[in-house]
């Protein structure tokens, strides 16, 4: 009987995980649980994703705000030191600031404008135009943004950032100092220790400001990379991807769990005999048109995924097809064509027209995007999502 079904998307219910539960027999074990009780049936090339924050939690990967000051203060050197490019985010980073601000003597937070890295705004730029203010250049004080812009307010959380992270720092016993700017290099002018806190710009962002003379440069994967007094730890991505996790800890983004994936993967198939593939994700990786906030502030959707999760998708587009190549088709007729074409379909589709706008990003993003809007971020209880028919296509 022909497929009438394409791809689907099942959020899986799971116990709450504990620090060194078994996470793989917990993941397999609601998988098949949800399939008999569903009564529907794993297949091949199924997909099994898996919450990082789960994985993180199984991990026991957590670390204190004394753990981060204790790191901050041996690498940057405990005096003034210049924190630069944080995203705004009560979740992600006022925790870690708090934990930087213990490790040093005065920040100088340097703030971009008129939104952070991944588009949470502290202004417009219709509000920077009315004030003629050039954000690729012009350096603002704390004084002057007030004089030019007041109090702002955050769309969605109602937090003027500006202020909640000013408040953090004063309370971890750091003076404050605040300004705006979208060059590197401007922190220069404050200080030369510097601690820069982008996301997907780091590597640039460090580049510059070695290149201008800094003497000390870390970004926020080169805190945390090693275990301080026992804590938790991400040897490469340090403090990247980590979430709060009560008033005085983090959660870290996952240390190593190829490992994870793999035996997922084969548990499955002992059980079953289906051959699924298995990933870790965080953060989909997609903008909100509202808000203009780009999703992905973890430094990687997937951090470990089995091997068929490797490139991009190869597909045609159907639409394009039936109103060019076969435009003078219809029916049972067009729809043969259409499959054929797809069956005798190159491996490697790249530059062909037939496939222009088939979204030729990585398939992990993809699919962890599909999976962070499943699960959600909030009571759900589903940090495992199975995606079913995702490699199908219409002759299937």
């Amino acid at each position: 009987m022909e497929r009438r079904v394409g791809t689907v998307s099942r959020g899986v219910r799971c116990p709450i995980i504990r620090e060194g539960d078994d996470l793989a027999k917990i993941v397999v074990d609601s998988v098949l649980g949800a399939a008999e009780s569903e009564g529907f049936e794993m297949r091949d090339k199924d997909v099994i994703s898996i919450t990082e924050s789960i994985v993180a939690r199984a991990q026991g990967n957590y670390a204190s705000v004394e753990d981060i000051a204790a790191d901050v203060k041996a690498k940057l050197g405990g005096e003034t030191i210049g924190v630069i490019f944080p995203i705004l985010s009560r979740n992600r980073f006022a925790i870690c600031l708090k934990g930087i601000a213990m490790g040093a003597k005065k920040v100088v937070l340097m703030l971009s404008y008129p939104s952070d890295e991944v588009g949470n705004a502290l202004l417009t730029y219709d509000q920077l135009d009315e004030k003629g203010i050039n954000p690729y250049s012009d350096v603002l004080s704390l004084a002057k943004y007030r004089e030019l812009f007041g109090e702002n307010k955050h769309e969605f959380t109602g937090v003027d950032y500006v202020e909640y992270y000013s408040n953090i720092i004063k309370e971890a016993g750091a003076e404050v100092e605040v300004v705006f700017a979208n060059q590197a290099k401007a922190i220069l002018d404050y200080t030369d220790c510097i601690l820069t806190c982008d996301i997907h710009t780091r590597v640039r962002t460090k580049r510059i400001l070695k290149a201008a003379g800094a003497k000390v440069v870390c970004g926020l994967d080169d805190i945390m990379t090693a275990s301080v007094n026992g804590s938790g730890y991400n040897a490469k991505y340090g403090l990247l991807g980590s979430n709060k996790a009560t008033e005085d800890k983090i959660k870290l983004f996952p240390n190593e769990c190829q490992d994870l994936v793999l035996d997922i993967q084969k548990q499955i198939l002992d059980k079953t005999g289906k051959h699924v593939e298995v990933m870790v994700y965080g953060d989909g990786a997609f903008k909100d048109p509202q808000g203009k906030i780009w999703e992905l502030a973890d430094p990687v959707v997937s951090p470990a995924f089995t091997s068929g999760l490797i490139g991009t998708p190869n597909e045609l587009k159907l639409k394009y097809l039936a109103d060019n190549d076969f435009k003078n088709l219809s029916g049972a007729e067009l729809k043969a064509a259409i499959e054929n074409s797809i069956k005798e379909k190159d491996g490697n589709l790249v530059g062909n027209m037939a496939s222009q706008g088939t979204t030729p990003r990585q398939l992990t993003d993809l699919i962890g995007s599909l999976c962070d809007l499943t699960s959600g971020s909030g009571d759900k209880g589903t940090p495992v999502v199975l995606v079913q028919g995702y490699f199908d296509n219409y002759t299937d």
